[in-house]
């Protein structure tokens, strides 16, 4: 994957359907992966939100957990 380059269009609207894309795909990922692994991912990602420096950058993070958790749990 090193030498593979994601092009990324500069469109809002194509930027926030890959951004749905990748969350639905994560979502995905861990229903895949199984209850107590995915919780597992879940808690690291939180701690990691905890530690960022950056108070907007943790808000963006933590709304895109709580969507993604939400998700999971349907």
């Amino acid at each position: 994957m090193g030498n593979v380059e994601f092009l990324t269009d500069n469109n809002t609207n194509t930027l926030a359907q890959e951004v749905n894309c990748l969350k639905a795909m994560l979502t995905l990922i861990l229903k895949a992966m199984g209850q107590a692994d995915a919780g597992k991912v879940i808690i690291k990602m939180e701690k990691y939100i905890a530690e960022l420096e950056d108070p907007a950058q943790a808000e963006v993070f933590n709304n895109t957990i709580k969507q993604i958790k939400y998700a999971y749990r349907q």
